[in-house]
């Protein structure tokens, strides 16, 4: 019986683990390589107020529809201090349009004003619990210097036209930061194509 409970207690903590950042927990730090040529952490964005991480791609329908709006997050909220940063975590032997090569190029084609960051061996996106592009993980930095999860899910309710929205999920919460008000809803569901994991 003791090691019936041991082996769930395992399986639970799994579970967990696999379901990666919930809101209010603090974000650890990463590095990866930008198709800017830099190397971008957390850390690396200097005195911001905190991040708008999304994690997208290159060859996602969904994807795409937002990179405007992804454009639009940036230019108007990285002089508020919170900076898009976003992330590609598939794997390009599964999809060839989504490899470094093809990501520096979709940069120069938007003229991406953020920085575009490829998570190679997918160890982030699995840490922040990413199912989707795009994933939204709005952080906000605490009086501490740390990075904490204030909001997590999609970017508006209308991925398919943007003069439909009705709900901006991000800007509102960013704004209720901004304001010192509570995220609300601090969640909801990620829009989008399935993130193309490695096969083992």
């Amino acid at each position: 019986m003791i090691v019936r409970t041991y082996v769930l207690g395992i399986v639970i903590a799994a579970t967990v683990l696999a379901q990666g950042y919930r809101t209010g927990e603090r974000v650890e730090d990463f590095s990866l390589p930008s198709t800017s040529g830099k190397t971008i952490s957390l850390a690396s964005l200097g005195e911001v107020r905190g991040a708008i991480v999304i994690f997208t791609c290159n060859h996602c329908p969904v994807a795409k529809k937002y990179e405007d709006r992804i454009i639009a997050l940036h230019d108007d909220y990285a002089p508020e201090g919170f900076p898009v940063v976003a992330i590609n975590p598939n794997d390009p032997t599964q999809v060839p349009e989504d490899s470094f090569e093809n990501m520096v190029k979709r940069t120069k084609e938007k003229n991406y004003p953020f920085e575009y960051l490829f998570d190679e061996t997918q160890a982030i996106a699995r840490r922040f619990g990413a199912t989707r592009t795009p994933h939204v993980f709005l952080l906000k930095r605490e009086s501490d210097g740390n990075f904490h999860v204030a909001y997590i899910g999609a970017i508006d309710d209308s991925p398919d036209d943007p003069t439909a929205v009705e709900k901006e999920y991000v800007r509102n919460a960013i704004n209720a930061l901004l304001s010192g008000s509570s995220v609300d809803p601090s969640f909801t569901k990620a829009i989008g194509c399935t993130i193309k994991w490695r096969k083992k």
